[in-house]
């Protein structure tokens, strides 16, 4: 017998990695929030650092000790570059890794963008019973990470499985 599942409106953080971008022409950060609020999920908070390994582990190492924030979504600083270091400052973080969440990701990517896609290191994982996601700062990247893999992983209606039926476990020892 199946038993229909209701929607678990989750709290999720934002954060937008950058050395340029402002409130004002952040295109990426806003998709998110936009989109998960579209979900139904409440966007607690967004917030912009520079890319600095620094400033973006304060800010995830913030939003993963505070019980209100169940998800935490990065965009940018996921590239080759010297100054990218998104998956060095959250990867330290993690209590366990998504591998899976890369590699779909990247096999979607390809779709759209070639072999291009080598040069993103998207991560997520799990930290403190809550889930982050690190997404190239593309805003087609995060259209893609969001519309193809978080949204129906942070819906507890999705089948066979999901990401929130897990959240009550994930504390267990």
């Amino acid at each position: 017998m199946t038993i229909d599942r209701k929607f678990i409106p989750l709290n999720i953080a934002i954060l937008v990695v950058s050395d340029s971008r402002t409130d004002a022409d952040d295109v990426s950060g806003k998709i998110l929030a936009e989109r998960a609020t579209d979900a139904g999920h409440q966007v607690t908070e967004k917030k912009i650092v520079a890319d600095d390994i620094y400033q973006i582990r304060a800010a995830v190492s913030n939003w993963i000790a505070a019980d209100q924030v169940n998800v935490v979504i990065a965009t940018g600083g996921t590239g080759v570059t010297g100054r990218d270091g998104t998956p060095e400052a959250v990867a330290p973080l993690l209590d366990k890794v998504l591998d899976g969440f890369g590699e779909i990701f990247r096999m979607l990517s390809y779709q759209d963008i070639k072999t291009s896609t080598i040069q993103s290191r998207a991560i997520a994982g799990v930290a403190n019973a809550t889930y982050i996601f690190c997404l190239p700062g593309s805003s087609g990247a995060c259209r893609t990470a969001w519309d193809e893999l978080i949204k129906e992983q942070l819906d507890h209606r999705t089948r066979p499985c999901n990401l929130v039926q897990l959240m009550p476990r994930l504390l267990e020892k």
